[in-house]
């Protein structure tokens, strides 16, 4: 199937994912069912299995063969021929957001001929809350609702918004590797949806992104990876290595999103290794 044929296919999930959830975004304030843990290691909720839900379903229903990569279920075959591609999803991220009514949160869906993040070839992250859609294709450049975006050309660190994920039980031994970005940046920020985050760097937005915990995984950014380089922005491992792992939900990545190469060379001198003793 041609790219253009898939990113048709991951609009209609994303279409299907809202019209699923319209009606348990009514019902967060009511008692939620325990559904245990997800492959990802979080607390599984019935909205996330309603987005999951509509993805298989749509890519199902056109009788397609495929494995799910999914940060709910794990990783599931479907088909005759599951190897033929791989989908990468993450149904919500942001649920926690989602759930207290904040409105950041996203659904993520990446397409790639085998399971690792340089395979990605068709991507889409879609804001659910204020219905903005990003979607890439490997060679063909980055858009937002359809229109071609590009990153920030701010090279000031001190002009720049900055997001840093620091949530994480390791906080103590992540912030003193962070400690002189921060002093050096005016603003810090982060909203709570990485996947939606690292768009932010591709559209201009924000001027960089930065997970260093070892927290996140492949399932969160598989799509957005491709949407950053795609847009033109630099996305590499906290050493300045092309980022590459395999897609699987307990699969962890660290990167530096920046919009240019002056922004991220500023960063990478800044960020402090974590092989060096905090």
């Amino acid at each position: 199937m041609g790219q253009n044929s898939w990113l048709e296919i991951l609009v209609q999930c994303k279409n299907k994912i809202r019209k699923q959830i319209g009606p348990l975004l009514e019902t967060l304030d009511q008692p939620q069912p325990d559904l245990g843990i997800g492959a990802g290691g979080d607390p599984i909720r019935k909205i996330d299995l309603a987005a999951e839900n509509a993805i298989v379903g749509t890519l199902r229903g056109q009788g397609f063969s495929f494995t799910l990569i999914s940060e709910e279920s794990g990783v599931r075959e479907y088909g005759e021929n599951p190897r033929e591609c791989y989908i990468t999803v993450d149904p919500i991220d942001g649920t926690t957001n989602l759930m207290r009514r904040v409105p950041f949160y996203a659904t993520s869906m990446a397409v790639s001929e085998k399971p690792f993040l340089k395979d990605v070839h068709s991507a889409l992250v879609a804001d659910l809350f204020h219905g903005i859609t990003y979607t890439a294709q490997k060679g063909k450049g980055s858009f937002r609702d359809n229109r071609t975006i590009s990153p920030s050309s701010n090279a000031l660190l001190e002009e720049a918004v900055i997001g840093v994920d620091l949530n994480s039980y390791k906080v103590e031994r992540i912030v003193p590797r962070l400690t002189g970005l921060i002093k050096k940046t005016k603003h810090i920020r982060h909203f709570g949806a990485n996947a939606l985050e690292l768009c932010y760097v591709a559209d201009g937005t924000t001027d960089a992104f930065i997970d260093i915990r070892g927290k996140l995984r492949t399932t969160d950014v598989a799509a957005a990876c491709l949407i950053v380089k795609e847009a033109g922005a630099l996305l590499t491992t906290p050493d300045g290595k092309p980022l590459d792992a395999g897609l699987d939900p307990k699969q962890k990545v660290e990167f530096i999103a920046a919009a240019n190469a002056e922004m991220h060379k500023t960063i990478l001198g800044l960020v402090k290794s974590g092989k060096e003793k905090a």
